[in-house]
């Protein structure tokens, strides 16, 4: 693939959420939508508009949205739940355990505003944990779109399954770069960019990074393989082995905490099949805080001059 590296699309990965949903809205009765008070911002107020009888707004009562969308997909609708990443797994975690995970309800958590994306809202607002929240639910399976054709191509396919997701995006506008056509697959990673110095296996946000990244390292003659590893759970294993064998040193890029996403499965992966040189670029358990989105990717480190830095530092040795 090429990318516009000088000037990228850029558009919001919450739109692809709503316009999304606007197909399956139009395309199946059985879609219906629960809102937190915050529709306007995650863009439900538009399917809302659109089919004022099949959205239900629950207000500032997250665990209450989750109890009333599996009580929805036991009548056999299909509830899109969606708020903040924040509250949409950390407020109601009890509720989405027994009444949807455990259940096994056909729901479908759609959060945005996650990882620190939000950023003027603070570390209350900064969904730096949720992944691993979700991730460790049997029956969940836990998704980050990169951009706003993943994401509105993630919300149309997950439709499809009669099982829970979680679907993590954003904010704010970033890069737009992934071909809107091409196959997608839950629990398959996508090789962007081909390599055989190390592997940057990446998601969200992080995904472009690492193409920056791996297009400056290249012209250093360092080659580097950019995997966007979409789907957290259930995660690509055979991809990560293959990674592992052939370029010898894998790098995780993740606007999450270091403990408990995509750097955790990856490890797992690793040190149960292929031993494997690895390091990450990720949130170093803490807290964030206000700042745009820039200031707090440089701040934490999660960028792709930190990137470059940990695959030179491997290298090296």
């Amino acid at each position: 693939m090429s990318f516009n590296l000088d000037n990228p699309e850029l558009k919001e990965t919450r739109q692809g959420f709503a316009d999304a949903l606007m197909v399956l809205g139009k395309e199946n009765p059985n879609i219906v939508v629960l809102g937190g008070d915050v529709s306007g911002s995650v863009k439900t107020n538009i399917f809302r508009d659109a089919f004022p009888d099949r959205f239900f707004s629950v207000g500032i009562a997250e665990q209450d949205m989750m109890g009333v969308a599996a009580g929805l997909a036991v009548t056999g609708k299909i509830p899109f739940a969606s708020t903040y990443g924040e509250f949409a797994t950390g407020r109601p975690f009890d509720q989405i355990r027994q009444s949807i995970a455990y259940s096994e309800m056909n729901v479908k958590i759609c959060a945005s505003h996650c990882g620190i994306s939000v950023g003027p809202d603070g570390a209350t607002h900064q969904s730096l944990e949720d992944v691993g929240i979700m991730r460790i639910l049997p029956h969940m399976t836990v998704v980050t779109p990169c951009d706003y054709n993943q994401t509105y191509r993630a919300v149309l396919e997950c439709a499809k399954y009669d099982k829970p997701f979680y679907i993590r995006f954003y904010r704010d506008k970033t890069p737009n770069y992934t071909d809107m056509n091409a196959p997608f697959e839950f629990g398959k990673a996508d090789t962007l960019i081909d390599g055989s110095d190390v592997t940057l296996i990446a998601n969200g946000l992080l995904v472009w990074e690492a193409i920056i990244a791996a297009d400056k390292l290249k012209k250093e003659g360092i080659s580097a393989r950019v995997v966007n590893m979409h789907t957290i759970k259930p995660i690509d294993e055979e991809t990560i082995v293959k990674c592992a064998e052939e370029t010898g040193l894998i790098i995780t890029c993740e606007d999450h905490q270091k403990n408990c996403g995509l750097y955790s499965a990856v490890a797992e992966v690793l040190s149960l099949r292929r031993p494997t040189q690895m390091d990450y670029i990720a949130v170093e358990d803490t807290f964030g805080e206000s700042g745009t989105m820039e200031q707090l990717m440089a701040k934490y480190k999660i960028n792709n001059e930190e990137i470059i830095r940990k695959v030179k530092k491997h290298l090296k040795k």
